[in-house]
């Protein structure tokens, strides 16, 4: 499997028993939609692993509990602590209205409600205190923050994002 065509679910936290299980730390708001799971990819340096799940249960808010097959002692589970659990993005949970995954919307045409046509969504850089739309309008970046005031509409159909930003925010760029 490759990494492009997955999402990052979460990290091996700790160990939790002395018969292999661990924590994963999951990077969800709704961690109850991945108890079910028969699978997932575990990261080793580039390379995707599948691991497949013998148990699991939530552990502690939007942490799961799961014991992996094959991995049934303290040694089996302290090789892959700190790695990186990754799912199909197949398995994402449709989203509707103005909800979105950072992923889904590049390429994207943000429309701000006063300035007009803004440019296209090349990057999503959510390493900052708050996430920002990276956008490229003829070879300049503008930043838009995330923020859901600012969101009005998200329209799949025509691969768009209107904005309504506060005045001056996109001439700062150009």
């Amino acid at each position: 499997m490759r990494k492009e065509d997955c999402f990052y679910l979460g990290r091996i936290v700790t160990k939790y028993s002395f018969k292999g299980e661990v924590v994963i730390k999951l990077d969800t708001d709704e961690p109850e939609l991945y108890t079910e799971m028969e699978s997932v990819y575990v990261e080793f340096g580039t390379n995707l692993v599948p691991f497949f799940i013998d148990k699991s249960s939530l552990h502690k808010g939007n942490q799961l509990r799961v014991q992996f097959e094959d991995v049934y002692s303290e040694e089996e589970a302290e090789s892959i602590l700190k790695c990186g659990v990754y799912l199909p993005t197949t398995m994402l949970p449709k989203l509707t209205d103005d909800k979105f995954y950072y992923h889904e919307v590049i390429g994207f045409t943000v429309v701000d409600a006063n300035f007009g046509e803004v440019g296209t969504i090349v990057h999503i850089n959510d390493k900052a205190a708050q996430p920002l739309f990276e956008i490229d309008r003829n070879g300049t970046e503008i930043l838009i923050p995330m923020v859901d005031d600012f969101i009005k509409k998200v329209n799949r159909k025509t691969k768009q994002i209107e904005v309504e930003t506060p005045e001056g925010l996109i001439a700062l760029y150009i």
